[in-house]
Order: C-alpha cells, then sequence, then structure tokens
C-alpha cells in the first residue's frame, strides 16, 4: 500500500486549488488522481473566456485557466488514465489503472470529481436514438479532440450559463444554432444574456417551450416541440442537452460516507470534512453547480482545512448539528455545523438554492430562537449566500434555516443572489 500525507480524487479547479493550498502549508506529500488523459476538468474543452475571474480576478480562456492551475500546483504528481473504485474507512482508497488495481492511503482524502450534466435518457424524452443527441461536455471535446463538427445546425436545450457556453462553442466553430429551448417561463441566466443571443447570434430563445419527440432515423432530423399546448416541428440535425447538472457523486453513493439527499452530494461541515473526517469534499461534488472561480476557491479553502487537521490545528469535532432547511429551500451546504470551530473559525457562509421564485423573509434559527432575519428574493438556480453569526456553534442544540412567505410590503427588499460564469 502507497503511503501519502493527502490525496486528491479529481483534477479540475477544485482539486488542483486544493493541492496548491497544500503545498503552500508545508504539505509535500501529495498526490492527484485524475481519471482522464489530463488533468484540467471541464474548463479544459471550453475554447471561449470567462474563466477564473473569481479565483484570480482575471479572465481566462477554459484552457489557459487550466494552464494556470496546473502552473500553479507544479510539483504535484497527477497520477491520469486512473479511476478511484473505492473508498475504505480512514482515509484507504482503491485506484484501477492500465497496472492494475492498487491500495493508497493518506489521513486526508479530498473529494473533488465534479459534476455532469443530464443526457436525453435523464430528461424522458419520446422518439428514436439517432446519432447527433450530444450534450455540452461531449460537444466541446469533440471539437476538440478532433477539430471536425458534429452537426451543422443543432437545437440547444436549457439556458443555464453552460447553455450559452455551448452556443459560444457552436459560433467559434462556425456552426449555427437554430434554437435554444427552454421549459421554464423565464431563461435561467439573466434576461439580458439571452437578449444578447438574440440580437447578437441571431438564435431564437423559446421559453416555455419543451421537447416531447425526436425525429429522424439514423440520425436527428428535427425535434417536435409544445408550447402553451401548441405542436411544431422544428428543423435541426443534432440537439445538445446542457445543465442540469448532478455531482458525480456515485463513488461516494456506494461508500460508508454519507450523502445529503437534498444536495445529491457527499454530507459536510463547515470545513469541508466528511461523515468520515479522514476524508473531505470541495467543488461541484456537494451540489450542481457552481463556477469554476467559486470552486477554485472552495478548494483552496478544503486544502487549508485538509493542512490545519494535518497539522493538528483542526479538532475533531465534539458535535455536530444538522441544519433544517424546509422548501423553498431546495438544499443547504455545509449541511452540518461542527463544534469546536478550531483553529479554522470563521464565519460560516451556507450556500443553497431555490425551488421557484420567492419573496419573503429569511430566518435563522438557533434553539429555537431567530437570531438573523431578513428581507430576501430568489430565483431558481441562482446563487445564494446565508451568513450565519459568529459564535452560533456554542452551545448549539439545533438550526434551522428558513424563508417565512409571504413578505410584508414594506421595507427594502435585499437580493442575496449572484451568478457569474
Amino acid at each position: 500500500m502507497s503511503q501519502h500525507q493527502a490525496i486528491i480524487i479529481g483534477g479540475g479547479p477544485a482539486g488542483l486549488s486544493a493541492a496548491k493550498a497544500l503545498r503552500a502549508q508545508g504539505i509535500d506529500d501529495v498526490v492527484v488522481i485524475e481519471r482522464e488523459a489530463s488533468a484540467g476538468g471541464l474548463p479544459r474543452d471550453c475554447d471561449h473566456g470567462g474563466f477564473g475571474f473569481g479565483q484570480y480576478h482575471r479572465f481566462y480562456t477554459g484552457p489557459a485557466y487550466v494552464r494556470r492551475l496546473l502552473g500553479d500546483a507544479q510539483g504535484v504528481p497527477v497520477l491520469t488514465c486512473s479511476s478511484v473504485v473505492d473508498l475504505a474507512p480512514g482515509g484507504v482508497i482503491s485506484v484501477a489503472s492500465e497496472a492494475g488495481v492498487r491500495q493508497l492511503s493518506a489521513p486526508a482524502v479530498l473529494l473533488a470529481t465534479g459534476t455532469r450534466e443530464t443526457p436525453r435518457a435523464g430528461r424522458l424524452i419520446s422518439g428514436g436514438r439517432p446519432a447527433g443527441l450530444l450534450t455540452t461536455g461531449v460537444l466541446q471535446r469533440w471539437l476538440r479532440e478532433t477539430g471536425t463538427a458534429p452537426c451543422r445546425n443543432p437545437v440547444i436545450v436549457g439556458t443555464e450559463w453552460v447553455s450559452f457556453s455551448a452556443l459560444l462553442t457552436l459560433r467559434r466553430a462556425g456552426l449555427q444554432a437554430v434554437a435554444m429551448i427552454e421549459e421554464r417561463t423565464r431563461v435561467t441566466v439573466p434576461t439580458a444574456v439571452a437578449t444578447l443571443a438574440r440580437a447578437w447570434y441571431s438564435v431564437p430563445v423559446l421559453t416555455g417551450t419543451r421537447i416531447v419527440r425526436m425525429l429522424g432515423g439514423e440520425c436527428v432530423e428535427g425535434v417536435e416541440i409544445e408550447c402553451r399546448g401548441a405542436r411544431r416541428i422544428v428543423d435541426c440535425d443534432a440537439v445538445v442537452f446542457t445543465g442540469r447538472f448532478v455531482p458525480e457523486a456515485a463513488l461516494i453513493r456506494g461508500s460508508h460516507l454519507r450523502v445529503d439527499s437534498a444536495s445529491g452530494g457527499p454530507l459536510i461541515d463547515q470545513h469541508f470534512r466528511c461523515s468520515d473526517p479522514a476524508y473531505f469534499a470541495a467543488g461541484n461534488v456537494l451540489r450542481a453547480v457552481e463556477s469554476s472561480g467559486v470552486v477554485g476557491r472552495e478548494g483552496e479553502a478544503a486544502g487549508h482545512a485538509m493542512a490545519a487537521a494535518l497539522q493538528g490545528r483542526l479538532a475533531a469535532p465534539e458535535q455536530r448539528i444538522v441544519v433544517d432547511s424546509p422548501d423553498p429551500l431546495v438544499y443547504v451546504c455545509p449541511r452540518i455545523i461542527a463544534a469546536p470551530d478550531g483553529a479554522l473559525a470563521q464565519p460560516v457562509i451556507l450556500g443553497a438554492r431555490v425551488t421557484r421564485e420567492v419573496r419573503g423573509t429569511l430566518c435563522v434559527v438557533r434553539n429555537g430562537e431567530c437570531v438573523v432575519r431578513r428581507r430576501f428574493a430568489a430565483l431558481p438556480d441562482r446563487r445564494i449566500s446565508i451568513r450565519l453569526p459568529r459564535g452560533l456553534q456554542r452551545s448549539l442544540e439545533s438550526l434551522q434555516v428558513r424563508i417565512d412567505e409571504p413578505h410584508a410590503t414594506t421595507g427594502v427588499v435585499e437580493a442575496a443572489t449572484g451568478s457569474k460564469s
């Protein structure tokens, strides 16, 4: 068995940023395990700008951002074409590669396996199985690896940030999308972005619309769509399914680690520790989906927490309180509040999402007493940050975060949302 100080599973922005932070904290024996032939994660295939601002305060193309990450983590060995197939208690993992299966162990293991899009199979669309059914990731990788176009005039399903990444990829390759389709009555990104798509790229954005049937034999020839009860045919030669990200957590679900049923990712505390304190988790494996800059900063924070644990500066939790978050909150992350807070004591910030457009009063209830009350407005799929009061962990018995609706008609609504690519 090969033993290390720290192991990182996943060589994307979160994993590479954690490796950088660990080395900066004096943890030299770090290894990154990456199942692909090269590290970098999703940005590696995105040959357009918009990456890294939240981490480096400047915009990079996807490949340039990956080069910056790899440069920052220089000296950390990356085991590519290697897949982790088992997580055992205490930081013992099994890794499969061309050389076979071997075991590695470390007192601190970071899970940074990222996220994936929901393909056609998960969207319950009828019809045959013609060639030309893609996701954004498949489209971008195809263009990067082959230099040839898998289609000429596709339909894009979704209006998340990644949907516009697919649109940019198509335009850079000289391809023209015929439409963007969104089931909801409003686009997921800010309205100005969709307006830009209509005006600049001449792509109609059809809201309140869904695909009911795929058309074509061997290849996609079109889709039948429904909008407000009316159906029509849209001619296209491919369908790019974008977004609806879910954490890449199959490895975790098959292990002894606890999974948060609300987010789909591992259950963690404010120090990124999982239910087994030898394991940490950061990035989009926690919930889907945040931008590369956000997950990069999370990776750095998780790396600092792992270093503190290895150096004895992060005490084992005496208590772990599960945060209750009723509807319309989809989830909060971290779901666990651990005490004591240790040498890393910082204000705890919960990330969250809502199921629908909501206006009301945000309440943080500690031991039955409301300690935070503020006016609140949010939209689905927009980032929400909830800052908890300092010292909240002391004598903590219960904690609930909720949104009371409807709110009063007076006062100023405080938006707690944000989103960037």
